[in-house]
């Protein structure tokens, strides 16, 4: 575990004091720096101090955890994040007013007692920021998770203060999804014998694209309504920006890259896009999904709830974005010569920029219905998780097998293609589109130009 997925790490923890934190600071009419303080010191003290009593005596049974401590990190860090989340939408509130002895200690002790477990996978899951020993890089990180934390709830007092309860749930839901996310990480880490997923930049640009789906989806929270003309524009750019990265980041590497082995590229990759189109085209048959604003449910039919099927028609939409960028690091780590070395992080960067109105295009709908405001918000963040598991997934397959990746670059180009056709009429409006059409132009040069400047 690196610097990066310890502040990763450090920040999902916080999550729970910064919640609570929230809840203080609504508590209470009048606030000081000193309640400030109050908080951040106690929480921050026992969510660095639980962690360090979880590494030693975990460290006792070391040989035991080393033997299934990619499973242990996984299980430990998804029970810990699938809680979180299910607390964001719980409705009781347990916390007292007072700023006591008493009182702050039970809730430090509430809040941190996560990290107890997350102390154990230290042991599965060794942190490594210096060159030094394994207690001293364990110090170094209970000492961040604290630093981290102290600030944190700081803050979450004085939003809470001036906000109230409206960013609660959605701080957990981002907390235990960062956390669901590096257990995952973990485990696949450990199955991937290339140690591709070793490199920090490769596991830096799979959550790119999620951070985007976070921010789309955070909207939520300050806006209910979309005018047509503001979603004509988003379609558009987001469509531009899709066929852009299916053209130049897919198709056509792809074509360089199968010329090496036949005299006619273009065969095999017209045939991998129309394979590409046809398996998009049965996940829109088998999955039930509805697509947002227009109502038209598609698939077969199911009992699932309405805003279900508004997310699951983005994760059917993410699935080949999830492919691409998972192929294109691949290529990055291999070093292959017809993909660019800056390719991966234009493609990480583009994907992410229109994820951020993809995650709109599921709350805000599912939001206008009635559903509240941090379930609208999961929502959303839910349906681009497929993104880096795919991505993971994906980079795993092409470096077993280097010769598959063109193939894969080719089928993922072509799903990309049928997705963002299929779904443009489903989005725009009945009114003149011609701003939908320029956005589409802006966001197609946009991408062209980052790949090839």
């Amino acid at each position: 575990m690196g610097l990066f997925e310890l502040l990763l790490l450090s920040v999902g923890l916080a999550m729970d004091a910064f919640a609570v934190s929230i809840c203080k600071g609504l508590a209470v009419k009048k606030i000081t720096l000193k309640e400030h303080f109050l908080c951040g010191i106690w929480f921050g003290t026992f969510q660095g101090l639980m962690p360090l009593i979880g590494y030693l005596v975990g460290s006792r049974f070391v040989k035991l955890i080393t033997a299934i401590a990619p499973w242990v990190a996984f299980v430990l860090l998804a029970l810990i994040g699938g809680n979180m989340i299910k607390e964001a939408f719980t409705t009781d509130e347990e916390v007292k007013p007072g700023f006591d002895v008493k009182t702050m200690f039970l809730m430090a002790v509430a809040t941190s007692i996560d990290a107890l477990a997350v102390g154990i996978t230290f042991v599965a899951v060794p942190v490594e920021v210096f060159e030094a020993s394994k207690l001293v890089n364990v110090l170094f990180a209970v000492l961040v998770i604290a630093v981290i934390t102290c600030i944190i709830s700081m803050i979450g007092v004085r939003i809470g203060h001036m906000f109230g309860m409206r960013y609660k749930s959605g701080s957990e839901i981002m907390g235990g999804t960062i956390l669901i996310f590096i257990g995952l990480r973990a485990l696949i880490t450990h199955l991937d014998k290339s140690d591709a997923l070793s490199d920090t930049e490769t596991v830096f640009g799979m959550l790119i694209p999620l951070l985007g789906t976070l921010i789309g989806a955070a909207v939520v929270y300050a806006k209910k309504k979309m005018s047509d003309n503001l979603r004509m524009i988003l379609v558009g750019g987001t469509s531009g920006i899709m066929i852009s990265i299916a053209v130049w980041g897919m198709i056509e590497p792809a074509v360089m890259g199968l010329k090496e082995v036949f005299t006619q590229g273009i065969v095999p990759v017209i045939l991998c896009f129309l394979g590409g189109v046809l398996i998009q085209y049965i996940l829109d048959i088998i999955v039930p999904h509805t697509h947002a604003y227009s109502d038209i449910t598609e698939g077969p039919k199911s009992k699932l709830k309405p805003e279900f099927k508004v997310m699951l028609t983005e994760v059917i939409h993410h699935i080949p974005e999830g492919i691409a960028l998972g192929a294109i690091y691949a290529g990055h780590f291999l070093k292959i010569e017809w993909i660019s070395a800056s390719t991966a992080l234009v493609l990480a960067i583009a994907i992410a920029v229109q994820n951020i109105p993809e995650a709109l295009f599921v709350s805000l709908p599912i939001r206008e219905k009635g559903t509240n405001t941090g379930k609208a918000f999961f929502m959303g963040v839910v349906s681009g998780v497929p993104i880096p598991l795919l991505g993971i997934i994906t980079v795993i397959i092409a470096l077993l097998f280097p010769n598959s990746l063109p193939y894969i670059m080719a089928s993922a180009g072509g799903a990309l293609v049928y997705t963002t056709i299929e779904e443009i009429p489903q989005l725009a409006s009945n009114k003149d589109n011609d701003k939908g059409a320029l956005s589409f132009i802006v966001g197609f040069a946009i991408v062209m130009l980052m790949i090839y400047l």
